[in-house]
């Protein structure tokens, strides 16, 4: 009679965890990248009143004749699907799509791991989580170049970019195919004045282009272009007014040959570099000209003069403005130099089995022996996982399905109870038969 007694104890005990389960469920049910537990039963041990025996001549084997003692708490899962995701346009904030987990580190020797990416900066530019001041770990980026160790993810306001000094300038448009030739007493060496002569007109064409030295400073340099054979342009550079000073120099001159289909003949032009040094500590100055090639380039058709000098590659120092974060975990920073430069890229931790880690608190996870060690690494090498960046992942909690499992629980933990006063009024009838 005891038996009953207490395998209904058994089962009020457990359906009372499931029950708790099942509230820590629906009370996390908009917490931030949430997973779901379930609670699985397993039967307890049983006592055998009589084994099995074989079967003998003419006699068949009997089975054996068993009691179960009740049943025990199998399980506790950690079910670790896909949440939704939440758009929240904030940049810090991101959501890992795949089973890998954002490293985030306590100190220099304790590493966590989260689902949650509700990630903010602190005092000190580092990126952080806002629970509990863990700082996201990733590699840094120096000059635009990442590489390193895992560390600390850091970004300080303030954040300059390096200037760099023109190396490269391209050549587009159309030089007049129909203009006269120059009038000069040596067409190879004209004067300022025979450029500017009202006759040169359609004949000389000039364009200006802003280029950087070493230190980010401006100066402008002007092409000069002016036709001196049917198929041929000869071309120099102006650079008197260098900004700040400095030692100027004269390019060229240079020579642009066409072909008969417009396009330019690379082979037998002659474009030298352009060099000059800038006054101050700026390094010296060399960049190299780029006709293009075909269409794109520089051409000659008779359609007017339109040649000019377009992109060029450097630029002056800027500070950081705004950062933006790429599937991959890269974080770019937007300079007002107008470049982008990688600063960081957040690392991202997978598992052989995720559902073994140990909750931690905070939305933390940490390593336990079934867990397997973490494979960390970036995304697009060493996980298939993406990070979106603007949203966070949501509680993956199905209420329908918690509130299916709650009506269950109560029923199993209503028909342990019934088992046990059940159990108690047979135990009443038994004592009754003394009276």
């Amino acid at each position: 009679m005891q038996r009953s007694l207490f395998s209904a104890v058994s089962g009020l005990r457990n359906h009372q965890t499931r029950m708790d389960v099942i509230g820590n469920n629906i009370a996390n049910v908009n917490t931030t990248a949430f997973k779901t537990g379930r609670a699985t039963f397993k039967e307890s041990f049983s006592q055998v009143l009589t084994g099995a025996t074989r079967p003998v001549a003419g006699q068949g084997g009997i089975n054996p004749l068993e009691v179960g003692m009740g049943m025990q708490l199998a399980s506790i899962d950690t079910i670790f699907t896909q949440g939704n995701l939440e758009t929240t346009g904030v940049t810090t904030d991101m959501a890992v799509q795949g089973n890998s987990f954002f490293v985030v580190g306590q100190g220099s020797n304790q590493s966590f791991f989260t689902r949650a990416g509700n990630f903010q900066l602190d005092a000190d530019g580092r990126l952080v989580s806002p629970t509990n001041g863990f700082v996201v770990q990733g590699r840094m980026a120096t000059n635009g170049v990442l590489g390193g160790a895992l560390t600390d993810i850091k970004l300080p306001a303030g954040q300059t970019a390096p200037a760099k000094a023109t190396t490269q300038a391209g050549l587009s448009g159309n030089l007049d195919s129909s203009a006269p030739l120059i009038v000069a007493a040596d067409p190879a060496k004209p004067t300022d004045a025979e450029l500017a002569a009202p006759e040169n007109v359609g004949s000389v064409t000039q364009t200006s282009k802003g280029v950087y030295d070493s230190l980010g400073v401006k100066h402008d340099i002007t092409l000069v272009a002016w036709k001196v054979a049917s198929n041929k342009w000869d071309i120099r550079v102006d650079l008197s007014s260098l900004n700040g000073g400095g030692t100027p120099s004269t390019f060229g001159p240079g020579s642009l040959m066409f072909k008969s289909d417009g396009t330019l003949d690379v082979a037998s032009s002659t474009i030298p570099a352009i060099k000059f040094k800038p006054a101050g500590n700026a390094a010296d100055v060399s960049i190299k000209l780029d006709p293009g090639m075909g269409a794109t380039g520089i051409t000659s058709f008779a359609t007017g003069n339109s040649a000019l000098i377009r992109d060029q590659d450097g630029y002056t120092a800027g500070s950081l403005q705004r950062i933006t974060v790429g599937r991959d975990g890269t974080i770019v920073g937007s300079f007002s130099n107008g470049t982008n430069q990688a600063l960081a890229q957040v690392a991202l931790a997978s598992f052989n089995n995720p559902e073994g880690m140990e909750r931690a608190g905070d939305n933390m996870y940490t390593v336990s022996a079934n867990s397997g060690s973490p494979v960390i690494g970036y995304s697009g090498r060493e996980t298939s996982s993406t990070i979106a960046s603007g949203a966070l992942e949501m509680s993956n909690v199905d209420l329908a399905q918690e509130f299916t499992e709650m009506i269950i629980t109560q029923r199993g933990f209503q028909a342990n109870g019934k088992m046990i006063t059940t159990s108690d009024d047979m135990l009443q009838e038994l004592v009754n038969l003394k009276r």
